[in-house]
């Protein structure tokens, strides 16, 4: 994984003033998002069926959770490999390599899920649930 400051020298990232509305805006959404995933495990449960629903949910809920954390920070990423950034900054935040490759990993299957259609199993969907009930408190 790229250094964050190597995604500020190349300007996916660029520095800009603290944004807490924007910040605020993206913790409530993903909680939004979080409490309705949580709603459909507690209802019909995990299965092969919704399982890249579940990991799709869960990786955009990360995701904004760390938007948040960067525009607190004075930071905001966008174009190509701006996502990639985003992971990448989750050093700053103190994350072990081992959550970060997590993390990466799950980006990069979302995006298997969303352009080609890759499927996942519920065994999988599970893991990234319990994996997302974990790293919250810390991003938030």
């Amino acid at each position: 994984m790229k250094d964050f400051d190597d995604f500020l020298k190349r300007g996916v990232v660029k520095k800009q003033s603290v944004n807490e509305p924007r910040a605020k805006d993206l913790v409530s959404e993903a909680e939004r998002k979080l409490s309705s995933m949580n709603r459909v495990i507690k209802k019909i449960g995990i299965d092969d069926a919704n399982a890249n629903d579940i990991i799709e949910n869960c990786c955009d809920i990360i995701l904004s959770l760390i938007r948040s954390k960067m525009f607190l920070k004075g930071f905001s990423a966008s174009g190509s490999g701006a996502h990639e950034a985003e992971v990448s900054f989750l050093k700053k935040l103190e994350f072990n390599e081992q959550q970060i490759e997590f993390i990466n990993s799950l980006r990069y299957f979302r995006n298997g899920i969303l352009y080609y259609g890759k499927r996942f199993d519920k065994e999988y969907a599970k893991k990234v649930v319990k994996f997302l009930k974990q790293v919250k408190v810390k991003l938030k």
